[in-house]
């Protein structure tokens, strides 16, 4: 019996002890991703190419909307011919809006993820050499949405990564 005790001692002191050097740290990546000097420059770049497709669609719609208006002033007596082409034209012209709204959601989407990707990694990049640096053995984001329950010590890195980075 005590030769088992002895065994199942020695099989978990090792387990004890490597759980004791687990070191866990939670970043903030959302606050650092707002303090990011590059993040403005890429919101801005971003509202400028987001006014210029607001402008198009714009007149888009008030072509539109010329268009049905001669469309419903058209009297009673008009030739059915002419009356069925104008309706085509109504709804080929909404098809064009409608495609032209796709490709400026498609173009904005692609553009944000081309511009802010970069600061993410940047972002990353600094997670990650805080990380080897300070020998953790896992890092995660700190939301309050992800971390229901945690009892081990936990340390809050984001400042060390806002170091890392340069930023405040």
């Amino acid at each position: 019996m005590l030769k088992k005790l002895l065994l199942v001692a020695a099989m978990l002191i090792p387990m004890l002890a490597s759980a004791q050097t687990l070191k866990i740290g939670l970043v903030d990546m959302q606050g650092i991703f707002n303090v990011m000097p590059e993040k403005e420059a890429a919101e801005k770049q971003l509202a400028e190419v987001s006014k210029k497709y607001e402008a198009e669609n714009e007149k888009l719609g008030e072509e539109m909307k010329r268009m049905y208006d001669e469309f419903q002033a058209m009297k009673e007596d008009e030739l059915p011919a002419i009356k069925e082409r104008k309706a085509r034209e109504l709804q080929d012209y909404n098809q064009k809006i409608q495609q032209f709204q796709q490709t400026a959601y498609n173009d904005l989407n692609k553009l944000n993820a081309d511009l802010m990707g970069p600061i993410m990694q940047k972002i990353q990049t600094a997670v990650e050499a805080v990380g080897k640096e300070g020998s953790y053995s896992l890092i995660q984001p700190k939301s309050t949405d992800i971390i229901l329950y945690f009892g081990a010590p936990v340390e809050d890195i984001t400042n060390q990564v806002k170091a890392k980075l340069g930023v405040n």
